[in-house]
């Protein structure tokens, strides 16, 4: 079959003229044809799924039933634009109540359809070509993504367990500081689990106004830490003049596909995304903004999300560690970043993370997401579905079956 004639006219940026034309496959694509192998090759044998990363839960019933309210005003049909008043200053609430941190909900708050978004926007608001974006690795990619589409630079900032998960500001060359924008942080981190106690977030508060960088702190987990209480990077004195915080609704609050998140922080950095924004969509539906709003408000759901994944995550560590698993309890987030196996009783050698994870999907039926960034490591989600206690000990039983016969080798 012929190339279309706009086969030459595809952006570098996706590729060009070669654009559809790679094999190479996508991790996650990997996986889901790992996990097609499997439930067709042994349809009798469950599969154990840690892959995930989403909520198993629905929005807490109070939500639902304050959208299905919302639906049905005629004033919430139009457009929202860069959001409602009543969202915004839910979102303010919520951080004077959880963080102590005030906002004025007018300038320094502005909604997005999720987080994604913001880091797909907050690199036309800066990056230049010939710009850096410095960004930890393993972590999520679309910061990083967007900054190359701009003619930007990425510099990689490994997550090392030598280094307790944290990144290495120091190690960043001059000439790379030279040219930073932007400096992408993530705490409780995804998929690392650390938490940043507060004199982290000073030296990168220190760091950014030494070298004029600006620090965007992605808090999608914020409400799902362990290991202290949930904190804030906008909470340290210095952080809102120099950067800015992302919340979503989704992991703390069972909202994946609602789509609701914030960005909040310093007031110029605010407008600046809001008028990307505004250049890029029309806002949320309003009825779910009031949802959200009314969530916010509402501060037991994310402690009830907390304890559920705190639960499900000792149980977890202790099944993983019976099966020779060198693993402790993360400071947060509902992932376990766990050193991968090298090899089993029987010879068979993992050359990577990847490698190891496939055998576990395709001979064991046991889905994890592998990460080979900084170190070969398997992560588990404990976004599993299941229905009760009962039902994750049973889960937790068959993990433990499968695992232990194989005489994994670290």
């Amino acid at each position: 079959m012929s190339d279309p004639y706009f086969q030459s006219m595809f952006a570098d940026r996706i590729g060009g003229a070669q654009y559809g034309k790679g094999t190479a496959i996508y991790k996650f694509e990997k996986i889901k044809r790992a996990k097609r192998q499997a439930l067709s090759e042994h349809p009798e044998r469950m599969l154990l799924d840690f892959g995930i990363g989403e909520n198993d839960g629905v929005a807490p019933e109070m939500v639902r039933r304050v959208m299905a309210e919302e639906i049905h005003k005629p004033e919430n049909r139009g457009y929202a634009d860069n959001g409602v008043a009543a969202f915004k200053e839910a979102a303010a609430r919520f951080m004077q109540r959880e963080f102590g941190v005030t906002l004025d909900p007018v300038t320094e708050v502005n909604h997005a359809i999720g987080s994604k978004p913001v880091y797909a926007m907050l690199p036309a608001v800066f990056i230049n070509p010939g710009d850096v974006t410095l960004i930890t690795v393993p972590g999520y990619p679309v910061a990083a993504t967007h900054t190359a589409y701009y003619g930007g630079v990425v510099h990689k900032l490994p997550l090392k367990a030598e280094n307790d998960f944290l990144p290495d500001l120091e190690s960043i060359p001059a000439d790379v500081r030279a040219k930073a924008k932007l400096l992408v942080l993530c705490f409780p981190n995804s998929p690392t689990g650390r938490t940043a106690p507060p004199e982290f977030y000073e030296r990168a508060i220190q760091f950014a106004k030494k070298h004029e960088i600006v620090i965007v702190q992605d808090a999608a987990h914020a409400m799902l830490s362990f290991d202290r209480e949930p904190n804030s990077f906008l909470s340290i004195p210095g952080a809102k003049d120099v950067g800015v915080e992302v919340h979503s609704m989704s992991k703390g609050f069972d909202m994946i596909g609602w789509r609701m998140g914030w960005i909040c922080g310093h007031e110029r950095i605010v407008r600046a995304f809001a008028d990307v924004k505004d250049n890029s969509d029309s806002g949320q539906f309003i009825a779910i903004q009031k949802a959200a709003a009314a969530a916010l408000d509402d501060a037991e759901i994310p402690k009830r999300t907390r304890a559920k994944y705190r639960r499900r995550m000792e149980k977890l560590v202790a099944t993983l560690k019976r099966c020779g698993f060198q693993c402790e309890m993360p400071g947060g987030t509902y992932f376990l970043y766990t050193a991968s196996p090298k090899a089993l009783a029987d010879g068979t050698k993992f050359e990577t993370a990847e490698a190891a994870s496939q055998f576990l999907i395709t001979q064991q039926s046991i889905c994890t997401v592998p990460w080979d960034d900084a170190g070969a490591f398997l992560r588990f989600s404990v976004t599993y579905e299941a229905a009760d206690e009962a039902a994750e000990d049973a889960l937790m039983a068959a993990t433990e079956s499968r695992l232990k016969g194989l005489g994994l080798v670290f």
